[in-house]
């Protein structure tokens, strides 16, 4: 996928979707590096994401809701169609999840129909090294990767921190890099120390 174009006289839809991790404090910086490249953005979280981010100056930010929760049967969707996914800070919790097909949030079940629809995802991981080390976590990126997630992870994106170290690495984090694998372009990172 290249730099996003204009269809149908409307600019093409990035769901960024935020999980739960010190880093989505942060995710108003992917947003606005998304709409420079042209994407109409739309901020998607999981319930613990949602703790993270202000949900207010998102939504300014993008002209859209951040949806958390699953819309009642019958209500409009107040998001327009995806046309990619960028899970950025991606847990291994939702990493996990994925992998095996549980819907059990609205991320989730966006991941899983839009990996259905053959949607361009990209999923950058931020997690310490103990959680790293789940061979559960590893196989799960590779299964994944296998099926076409582009999973950008390991030291050359971002080196793993140990637990409760997370806080101290979200300024020097690499946002642009998840949007440059959807375009499928290297992304110069210098690992964090």
């Amino acid at each position: 996928m290249n730099a996003p174009q204009i269809s149908d006289g409307r600019r093409e839809v990035l769901y960024v979707i935020a999980c739960g991790s010190p880093l989505a404090r942060e995710v108003g910086r992917l947003v606005e590096l998304a709409q420079q490249d042209g994407w109409d953005v739309c901020v998607v979280t999981t319930p613990d994401g949602a703790k993270f981010v202000d949900r207010t100056a998102l939504a300014r930010q993008t002209g859209h809701p951040v949806r958390t929760s699953y819309k009642n049967a019958g209500d409009p969707d107040v998001l327009p169609p995806a046309d990619a996914m960028l899970v950025c800070p991606a847990t291994v919790n939702t990493i996990n999840k994925w992998a095996v097909g549980i819907a059990d949030t609205l991320a989730l079940g966006l991941l899983i129909e839009g990996q259905g629809l053959g949607l361009p995802i990209a999923a950058v991981p931020y997690t310490n090294a103990a959680m790293a080390a789940h061979p559960a976590f590893r196989a799960n990126l590779a299964r994944l990767d296998e099926w076409g997630v582009r999973v950008v992870f390991g030291d050359h994106v971002v080196s793993l921190h140990p637990p409760g170290a997370g806080e101290r690495h979200v300024d020097a984090f690499p946002w642009g890099i998840g949007l440059a694998a959807l375009r499928g372009t290297p992304y110069p990172v210098a690992p964090v120390a």
